[in-house]
């Protein structure tokens, strides 16, 4: 069970500081034991009952795991996904997303930045479903290793961008 201060991962709504663990009747079944988070990145707050197993919560990486990830980025050559099926497109990248792993949000990332470099030497555009889950997947990996590493959000493609060129210059 989490500690009120906590961060974790909360489904796909990404960091959330658990700001109480209090019983509550919202279902209309009893008290239950409830979460109260409060998402580092957006103006809400969210109830969670502890014991479900429906909702995906962990704890958010550590700063020696976060920064490990970003060391492992250079090597990241995701292939971008093709397909003339929207859904298909969509189904995949959700499952993605779903995975809630840092790593697989980077792959997701890395394959799509380079599905957007080759339509850009063909003088094309990748699809709107591929840039909305680009956006997705690096605010939830963004968000998560800003608050692993104690950052500003803003501040973590920076952070990214300069830890890789100290590693090339090693």
């Amino acid at each position: 069970m989490y500690q009120v201060g906590d961060l974790v991962l909360y489904g796909t709504t990404g960091v959330c500081r658990v700001v109480d663990i209090a019983q509550k009747d919202l279902t209309g079944k009893g008290n239950q034991l409830y979460y109260h988070l409060a998402p580092l990145y957006q103006s809400c707050t969210i109830s969670a009952p502890v014991d479900s197993p429906k909702i995906f919560i962990r704890p958010i990486i550590s700063r020696e795991e976060a920064d490990c990830l970003i060391d492992q980025l250079p090597s990241l050559s995701g292939q971008g996904y093709a397909t003339g099926v929207p859904r298909e497109l969509t189904e995949r990248y959700e499952a993605a997303l779903n995975t809630h792993s840092c790593m697989e949000l980077a792959r997701l990332v890395a394959s799509i930045y380079n599905k957007k470099q080759e339509f850009e030497q063909k003088k094309r555009r990748i699809s709107a479903i591929d840039e909305r889950y680009m956006k997705r997947a690096e605010e939830l990996l963004h968000g998560e290793l800003a608050a692993a590493l104690g950052l500003e959000k803003q501040d973590i493609p920076d952070y990214i961008q300069s830890r890789i060129q100290k590693a090339a210059e090693a």
